[in-house]
């Protein structure tokens, strides 16, 4: 088990925004018969956390906000397999404490038996890289290491927009065979990154990894287990292409899938699931 999330219940989103507060962070869900504020780090998630969508979500931990809960995971139903759901972690943040769990527990492949990490970690070069990252560290040979991790909620039985998918027939496909992708969400121009934080992550791994001997890694966590394989997606050929350039200048690349139960609790299942960049 990696991580547990305490105090979980069922909602589901009835609008976002709310109609109280305007910000796309914010949601009215319903739990029981009342309605509250829920907090949606991830917003939407393309249906995961929005109207009409079954949620998990627990106590708010922030005092300070006017949102009674967190949104943490989604509960998908498949159109195609409707009998069957399962669970995906949408919280951002999740990923990391799933990632840090695994480096504790050992269970990193790429990183085995590391000798020390940290969380958070600035870099700076003049001119060339300016990022904070997710993990530094000393692997097991002395090497010093940075690992990004990016959150991974989205699959289906084809990577292509969605407007190209309603035309597609998908009924002799086995549950479990989607292709987990990454990223997706809104732009205002299709020609645009979809996640410019994401695509400055990945440039700067590439270049610190040309001009220093560190491990570079990027790992993408899929917080679901329907999937058969990663890949970076086509709707964003921009980052696709970045990721490519990167790897072959020696960033190494992974994919963690994780199972959620529905007692909130994370188990690891591999950290090898096949990407395709």
């Amino acid at each position: 088990m990696l991580y547990t999330i305490d105090n979980l219940v069922e909602a589901e989103v009835i609008k976002r925004p709310s109609k109280n507060i305007k910000t796309p962070y914010v949601a009215d869900i319903i739990y029981g018969e009342t309605e509250y504020l829920a907090h949606t780090p991830a917003l939407g998630c393309c249906g995961l956390a929005d109207v009409g969508a079954t949620v998990l979500v627990a106590p708010s931990k922030n005092k300070k906000s006017k949102c009674d809960y967190t949104v943490y995971l989604s509960k998908f139903t498949d159109n195609i397999h409707p009998n069957k759901h399962i669970l995906v972690g949408i919280h951002p943040k999740l990923a990391e404490y799933l990632v840090e769990s695994a480096l504790k527990q050992n269970l990193l492949s790429k990183l085995p038996n590391i000798r020390s990490y940290r969380r958070e970690t600035v870099i700076k070069v003049e001119n060339m890289v300016d990022s904070r990252f997710d993990f530094s560290g000393i692997d097991e040979n002395g090497c010093p290491f940075l690992l990004e991790i990016k959150n991974v909620p989205l699959a289906d039985y084809e990577d292509i927009y969605a407007k190209d998918r309603k035309n597609k027939d998908y009924s002799q496909r086995k549950y479990d065979s989607k292709v987990a992708y990454f990223p997706d969400g809104y732009r205002k121009k299709a020609k645009e990154p979809i996640s410019p934080r994401a695509l400055k992550h990945i440039e700067e791994l590439g270049k610190i990894k040309q001009m220093s001997k560190t491990r570079c890694l990027l790992g993408f966590v899929i917080q679901r287990t329907d999937v058969e394989y990663f890949q970076t997606s086509i709707i964003d050929p921009i980052y696709k292409e970045a990721v490519k350039k990167s790897h072959n200048l020696g960033v190494e690349i992974f994919a963690m899938v994780v199972n959620w139960d529905d007692n909130g609790c994370a188990h690891f299942v591999c950290d090898d699931l096949p990407v395709r960049i």
